[in-house]
């Protein structure tokens, strides 16, 4: 599949260069393509465009910015290259406020997420909540003591088992969480896994289910 990354930083970088190792074409959108320069340099089958130019290029997409700007960069990206698509929203609600003994902060509240109030504005985006908690560097093909699991959603049973075989592909094991309701449960454990980074350092971990 060709996959457009909306998003230049750790998290884009990081999924732009696995999709590539697993095959995928990729271009990467953003706003200040010379920070790219590094990255293009290894990954040189890697393409470089507008969030318009990435959206359009794409037939799945990867919302990879920071959640206080995840309206505007679909916006960016323009309504009718995004319709009917596939979005991994790796997007967290994260406030600008630092965190508070390493509890971060978010500009939603428990019974509405960040997906939710994107779905809602872009109905005919196919979204499926992914990526989002975990850290960058622990994002393809961790090398953990057992297959981690990534939980996820979305109203779109067909583009939830999409994304299910890219997360195989990544070294996951998925866990369909449900409708886009789910996200209310799965957006904070970003504030959960990034606890030991804050307080011990350390950023190399993942969640598992047993069942």
């Amino acid at each position: 599949m060709k996959v457009g990354i909306l998003g230049s930083g750790d998290v884009g970088k990081t999924l732009a260069a696995g999709f590539i190792k697993h095959g995928h074409p990729v271009m990467i959108g953003t706003r200040t393509p010379d920070k790219l320069a590094e990255w293009k340099q290894k990954n040189p089958r890697g393409q470089i465009g507008s969030f318009e130019d990435a959206a359009k290029f794409a037939e799945l997409i990867v919302l990879a910015v920071k959640g206080t700007v995840a309206r505007d960069a679909l916006i960016a990206a323009g309504v009718a290259n995004l319709n009917s698509k596939i979005v991994i929203d790796a997007a967290n609600p994260i406030a600008d406020a630092p965190p508070v003994n390493g509890v971060l902060k978010f500009f939603t509240d428990l019974n509405e997420s960040l997906m939710e109030r994107l779905q809602k504005e872009f109905e005919g985006v196919r979204f499926v909540k992914a990526f989002n908690s975990v850290g960058a560097a622990c994002m393809v093909n961790p090398q953990f003591s057992a297959t981690p699991t990534m939980f996820i959603c979305g109203n779109d049973d067909v583009a939830k088992k999409a994304v299910s075989g890219i997360l195989a592909q990544f070294g996951w094991e998925t866990a369909d969480m449900g409708k886009a309701e789910a996200a209310r449960a799965i957006e904070p454990l970003c504030m959960l896994w990034c606890i030991p980074g804050f307080l011990r350092n350390d950023w190399f971990h993942g969640f598992k289910l047993l069942v």
